[in-house]
C-alpha cells in the first residue's frame, strides 16, 4: 500500500494539528515576500533527512534563531553566529545547513539587487520544469537538491502539484 499524500494525511487530522494548519493556510499558497521565501527554503533545507513534523514543531525556534528570517540580517552572520547557532538546542544543529542558510541569504541579497527582489527572480524563471529549477537552484544556493527544490517550489506555489486534484482546498 502506498503512503498517503500530504493532502490525504491532513484530512485525517484535528483542526489544531500543526500539519493541518500548515497545509490549510500556507502550503501551496503563493508567497511573494522575500523573507518568507527565505524561511520556506531554509526550513526545507533543515528538513532534509528529518521529518517535517520536527521542523514544524521547531519553526518558532528557527525564526528566533535566524532573526525572523530577515535576509539582510542573516546575510551579516559571521563565525560567531554560527557557533552560537551550533549551541542552540531548540533548532536542528547541523553546521552544513547553518552555513548554507547564511550563504543562501547572501545569494538572495545579490539576486534582490540584480532583480529588484528574490520573488522577481523566481517569477522570471517560473516556466521552468522541476529538472531545470533544480539545476538553477543548485547553481545559486547551497544544500539544494531535487526534493528540496520540489517542496520549496510547490510549497510557495511556484510549481504545480502542491495539492491533490481532489484536495478540499482545490474546491
Amino acid at each position: 500500500m502506498s503512503k498517503p499524500s500530504y493532502c490525504q494525511y491532513c484530512r485525517t487530522l484535528e483542526p489544531t494539528n500543526i500539519h493541518k494548519i500548515y497545509h490549510d493556510t500556507e502550503y501551496g499558497k503563493r508567497v511573494k515576500c522575500d523573507n518568507e521565501l527565505f524561511e520556506r527554503l531554509t526550513l526545507e533545507i533543515f528538513q532534509a533527512g528529518l521529518s517535517w513534523d520536527i521542523i514544524l514543531k521547531k519553526r518558532s525556534h528557527f525564526q528566533e534563531a535566524f532573526s525572523k528570517f530577515q535576509i539582510i540580517q542573516v546575510a551579516k552572520y559571521n563565525q560567531e553566529h554560527i557557533e552560537k547557532l551550533m549551541l542552540n538546542k531548540a533548532i536542528v544543529r547541523n553546521r552544513k545547513k547553518i552555513e548554507a542558510t547564511i550563504y543562501n541569504a547572501r545569494k538572495m541579497m545579490q539576486l534582490k539587487s540584480e532583480n529588484g527582489s528574490f520573488y522577481n527572480w523566481l517569477e522570471d524563471n517560473r516556466l521552468k520544469t522541476l529538472s531545470e529549477w533544480t539545476i538553477l537552484l543548485k547553481k545559486n544556493f547551497n544544500f539544494v537538491g531535487t526534493e528540496i527544490a520540489n517542496e520549496f517550489l510547490k510549497g510557495a506555489n511556484l510549481l504545480d502539484g502542491a495539492h491533490d486534484e481532489d484536495c478540499y482546498l482545490n474546491n
